[in-house]
């Protein structure tokens, strides 16, 4: 199912205002939450927005680029206003339409989920001639969400959590229209006894100075490290069953505080620090628990337990956000024992909330494109989060310290030589993403293009096919000279996998 999401106005035209909020705000915020759970929760469903900023779009651009994707369902996400006195939900399809027509039928269904959670008065199913709904070929929708000009919702629109439930209800009503498939959970098996056990739990912050999967080198890094009189040591941990070897710095009780370690072992040169939020806890227990084996696709953090009298002291990583769930097909980290073998085709492993939230660590104002890099790095069988990884090197952490500037939507510096060439311009951060993609499927196959999506990549045509199948051979390929830009990017993501 192909969906074409439309936040409406933005840029130069903020939409209806009032009580110190622009509709343009509103529309956009709700749109990227339904974005954001539909892709989540849904299997095979494809997502296209007019803007995923604050950027002006004309109504005949709106209409025309859903059009010529082919959508399946176009959705507008507007804000109403009118006197003090007015408020409510309504939404529109095109009046020219029958009651028994699709868009009629898909009305009904979504009108009534989120008319169950928004907290707005009834205002009813109506027809109106708006351009979005008339000039667009496949079943179209506006809906308006409150009146912006009505003090009480207003202040619903306020809220965050208000805007996650509106999200939501458009979803269930979607999923509920178009018959969408729930992506599994597999559920965690239940324990076949209960110990009676005391625990105390306390959160470290870890900062380590690389990750290896030789001792030497790690034993290297603490001897270069003395020399700088920086204390470390060396601590071992399990990934898929292989011993890698980190080198530890330091732990803290305040995040704060390793942020603070963290950026001065940067400064010092060290660009593969990071750190790890740790669970410490004591556990005593006095009664073995049998568990049977996992079944979960999330990796498994157990406390080992005693059947004697004394107690049982471990210490367990986890993560403090419940949002970083892998969303790979394999419960397998990836681990890249040799670069010059780790391909540009492949499975992602990170979920979009895992790389934003990566990303924003450095950079708090970099863009949430996780989503993109997820769905278009599936449809097209390349490494998603490793192209995600490639961005953040290309941009500076989506800084844009480079020739590219941020207007640009270019994120792999495509065409940009420097000097006053900038390189390719993308109308919009999912076209910017489609591109560096499909730039990276020339160079990894010699497979004819997937034609779901069109071809923005104005360098496609230029590469020789099929001649970086590993993202070390795109060295003196698409960086010159470039002899370790595939080394730099494997090391930004092995830094994303580690700190997740």
């Amino acid at each position: 199912m192909k969906l074409y999401l439309d936040p409406g106005h933005g840029g130069e035209d903020p939409g209806a205002q009032g009580n110190g909020l622009n509709e343009k705000d509103i529309t956009l915020a709700i749109a990227l939450k339904i974005r954001k759970i539909i892709l989540n929760d849904y299997e095979n469903v494809l997502v296209k927005m007019s803007r995923t900023s604050d950027t002006t779009r004309s109504l005949a651009q709106r209409s025309s680029a859903a059009n010529a994707w082919d959508a399946d369902f176009f959705l507008a996400i507007h804000i109403n206003s009118a006197d003090s006195s007015a408020q409510g939900y309504e939404d529109f399809i095109y009046d020219g339409l029958s009651n028994s027509s699709k868009a009629a039928k898909y009305q009904d269904i979504i009108h009534a989920e989120v008319i169950k959670v928004n907290q707005l008065k009834d205002r009813g199913q109506k027809k109106a001639n708006f351009h979005v709904i008339r000039e667009t070929n496949m079943p179209s929708l506006l809906t308006e969400n409150g009146f912006i000009s009505n003090k009480h919702d207003a202040a619903l629109m306020k809220d965050s959590a208000w805007q996650q439930k509106v999200a939501q209800g458009h979803v269930n009503g979607i999923a509920k229209a178009f018959g969408l498939k729930r992506k599994a959970v597999k559920e965690t098996p239940k324990t076949t006894t209960t110990p009676k056990t005391t625990q105390t739990t306390k959160t470290v912050y870890t900062v380590y100075v690389g990750s290896y999967k030789s001792k030497e080198n790690a034993q290297d890094r603490v001897a270069e490290l003395k020399k700088k009189s920086i204390k470390s040591s060396i601590v071992t941990t399990k990934i898929s069953g292989a011993t890698w070897f980190r080198v530890k710095v330091a732990s803290y009780t305040t995040n704060a505080n390793a942020e603070k370690r963290l950026k001065a072992i940067e400064k010092a040169g060290y660009d593969d620090a990071f750190i790890i939020t740790e669970k410490e806890t004591t556990t005593t227990t006095k009664t073995e628990t049998q568990k049977p084996a996992a079944s979960t696709s999330k990796p498994a953090t157990t406390t080992p337990t005693t059947n004697t009298s004394k107690p049982a002291t471990t210490t367990s990583a986890t993560s403090t956000n419940p949002t970083m769930t892998p969303n790979n097909t394999t419960n397998e980290i990836p681990i890249i024992a040799d670069p010059g073998q780790f391909t540009i085709l492949g499975p992602t492993f990170l979920s979009p909330e895992q790389m934003d939230q990566f990303v924003k660590k450095v950079n708090p104002k970099a863009p949430e494109l996780g989503a993109f890099y997820q769905t278009l790095g599936k449809y097209y069988g390349i490494r998603g989060d490793v192209a995600f990884a490639q961005a953040i090197h290309e941009t500076d952490y989506f800084r844009f310290t480079g020739v590219v500037n941020p207007e640009q939507n270019n994120f792999a510096g495509i065409g940009a030589t420097g000097g006053d060439t900038r390189g390719a311009r993308f109308e919009s951060e999912e076209e910017g993403v489609l591109a560096q993609l499909q730039h990276l499927y020339a160079y990894a196959t010699t497979k004819p293009l997937p034609n779901q999506y069109p071809l923005v990549d104005p360098r496609f045509h230029l590469v020789d096919r099929g001649s970086a199948p590993t993202w070390t051979a795109l060295n003196g390929k698409w960086a010159v000279p470039g002899t370790t830009y595939g080394q730099s990017i494997l090391a930004l993501y092995q830094k994303m996998i580690h700190s997740v």
